[in-house]
């Protein structure tokens, strides 16, 4: 099965009932932040369609005239350059696509390997340890948090059948989504971390395929 590769993340945000902004900036140590919202002055936006200029309406879902410096951060920084490695490598081994790691990863961390919230969620991809049955300290450990991610995010994904049901289990828990007959909660902070996610990937996935490519499909096997 390919369903962790080239998504169909148009339709998905598309579909969405409320269209999410990412705005973010890099600071002077290069450490990138986003939010769903501009938190201060040094935010710019980076994404999203409900602030498009009118003369950008008709694009594709996620492609804005907005501030691209997270993206070429993204590119260029060395701690995002550091783990690619490892991203390459989980995206083969559970067959969910690098630019979706890619894109949470940013979204979760900022790519700062020691993060730890007030959840006690760990790492790069923040992992709760009970949900990954692994210890703090090694989740700590870059390409083991990595790999431990892409595990449980492919399992979520092939349970769920959806890639943004998927990434509101990952933020609001399996227990919650279940709740909700297996769909996207209502819940405001969750769709929000969703959409943010889903729009980065998606302009992401648009640096990395050839220029002509201006539609996505599923394929199912």
């Amino acid at each position: 099965m390919s369903w962790g590769l080239l998504p169909l993340v148009a339709l998905l945000l598309a579909a969405a009932p409320a269209r999410a902004e990412l705005w973010g900036y890099v600071d002077g140590q290069g450490v990138a932040h986003v939010a769903s919202k501009p938190l201060n002055s040094r935010y710019g936006l980076v994404l999203g369609s409900d602030a498009t200029p009118a003369a950008a309406q008709g694009r594709v879902p996620g492609k804005t005239d907005g501030s691209q410096g997270l993206l070429t951060w993204l590119e260029f920084a060395p701690e995002v350059k550091a783990v690619q490695p490892y991203l390459r490598e989980a995206a083969a081994a559970h067959g969910v696509d690098t630019e979706l790691l890619k894109a949470i990863i940013a979204v979760e961390s900022g790519y700062q390997r020691d993060a730890v919230s007030r959840a006690g969620a760990v790492g790069l991809m923040q992992i709760l340890p009970e949900a990954a049955g692994s210890s703090p300290e090694r989740l700590l450990d870059a390409r083991h948090n990595v790999q431990t991610g892409a595990r449980l995010l492919a399992r979520l994904i092939k349970r769920f059948g959806r890639i943004d049901v998927a990434l509101a289990a990952w933020n609001a828990g399996e227990g919650t989504v279940r709740r909700h007959g297996g769909q996207m909660p209502p819940i405001p902070e969750t769709q929000a971390h969703v959409h943010m996610v889903l729009e980065l990937y998606w302009a992401l996935l648009q640096r990395s395929l050839p220029a002509q490519a201006q539609h996505l499909r599923i394929h199912s096997s």
